[in-house]
């Protein structure tokens, strides 16, 4: 199963990644300005993975990537991959673990141990 994870950008913005069950990053959302606002973008994901679109391309490095988009809206990009069989297994492990998925916030700069 995978995980959404919540992070901070260097520019104050949030992010989430969703990651494999290895703890690859699968793909990384758009930045958000508010943290409730990558929330609930995360919760519009989980609770409706089958109306998004993934439109693969290739880059200029030859490998390949996807972009996640409902309707016109870019929600997401994908990490890179070597070959088109690749990159359909990662839409296609995203699309099964996305519903039952952990959010996990490591957006609080708190370390866990202290010195």
């Amino acid at each position: 199963m995978g995980a959404f994870v919540i992070s901070k950008r260097f520019d104050d913005h949030y992010k989430f990644v969703f990651t494999s069950r290895k703890g690859k990053t699968i793909f990384t959302s758009t930045p958000f300005e508010l943290k409730m606002d990558c929330e609930a973008a995360i919760d519009l994901v989980k609770n409706n993975v089958e109306n998004y679109t993934f439109v693969k391309s290739r880059a200029a490095n030859g490998k390949y990537f996807f972009k996640m988009m409902l309707a016109d809206l870019l929600v997401a990009t994908s990490r890179k991959y070597t070959t088109p069989l690749l990159l359909q297994k990662g839409i296609d492990e995203f699309i099964l673990a996305a519903t039952k998925s952990d959010v996990l916030d490591f957006s609080v700069n708190e370390f866990v141990f202290s010195d």
